[in-house]
């Protein structure tokens, strides 16, 4: 009878988890799979000749290309210069927040709002705002007592970097303070009272208390913040064809646009996808690694 019960709840659950695994299967798996075959091949993508295998040709192609090697740069540095300040910022700005006495909903509004934005969307706000004549001219010129002065936010190599930045860190800044907000109120009060009835004050409370037990939703947005800053595309892909040099913020992504699409070299743009997916997979497994470390219990 009970092993009857146990058969018919586990039939039950395979149901329920299959559309999901079939899901997966269509959209996430066959996609790597496939890519990683075509990676293996020299497909082009108009092309109606049988493509031949080429082994790992692709691969030693990319490794000895410095074109890869500055997309593999442009990738890390917009990554650690968006990926760190986001962590940071919304961390401090979420546990500001939480100390309102009044207000926070508004605020909270406030800053999530560009997160539902499309990419697009806001890389097209932002190239308004970097125009010459647009408010980042004048709001730096206002703040360093320049007038008139062109700080070429798209035409220079190292301002064209930050301004990418500054676009992924306004529109996803309010999505990880969000987060954050919801790990600091699943924090008992009780651990609080008891710290500031032992003397803690406010910073000391932060440093011993909440960042310890924050720790899972520290790593689940610097997994999250990480992955989104290694996937970017529209915003790097407006600015070019805005006229900003490409060089600068030819991330993989924009490399596997033009590589595919552009050029047609199919089976080229899948092996840095694949690369690309490794390194996404790498990051993500150390990530979980450092943050499994150490158990954290009330």
């Amino acid at each position: 009878m009970h092993g009857g019960i146990e058969r018919k709840l586990a039939r039950w659950g395979i149901a329920f988890v299959m559309p999901a695994v079939a899901f997966f299967t269509l959209f996430s798996f066959y996609p790597i799979v496939s890519a990683f075959i075509t990676s293996l091949t020299n497909r082009k993508i108009l092309s109606l000749l049988r493509p031949d295998f080429v082994g790992f040709k692709n691969y030693g192609y990319l490794l000895g290309s410095p074109d890869f090697w500055n997309s593999i740069r442009a990738t890390a540095v917009f990554t650690l210069g968006t990926f760190i300040p986001l962590l940071i910022f919304s961390l401090v700005i979420a546990f500001f927040i939480t100390g309102m006495k009044r207000g926070q909903r508004s605020i909270q509004l406030a800053y999530y709002s560009p997160a539902i934005l499309s990419s697009v969307v806001a890389a097209v706000i932002w190239l308004s705002m970097l125009d010459p004549r647009g408010l980042a001219n004048q709001f730096l010129n206002a703040l360093l007592g320049t007038h008139g002065i062109d700080h070429r936010w798209l035409a220079s190599s190292t301002m064209v970097q930050l301004s990418t930045m500054l676009v992924y860190f306004w529109k996803y800044i309010g999505y990880f303070v969000i987060i954050f907000i919801t790990g600091l109120a699943s924090i008992p009060p009780g651990v609080y009272e008891a710290a500031t009835i032992d003397g803690a004050n406010r910073w000391q409370s932060f440093g011993r208390i909440t960042l310890p037990l924050l720790r899972p939703t520290i790593a689940f947005v610097s997994i999250m913040s990480m992955l989104q800053c290694l996937k970017t595309f529209s915003t790097q892909y407006l600015f070019t064809q805005s006229g900003a040099p490409g060089a600068p913020i030819n991330v993989i992504t924009l490399n596997i646009y033009n590589t595919g699409i552009r050029d047609h070299l199919i089976g080229r743009a899948s092996a840095m996808s694949i690369i690309l997916f490794v390194i996404m997979l790498g990051f993500t497994a150390v990530q979980l690694r450092v943050s499994g470390g150490e158990k954290v219990s009330y």
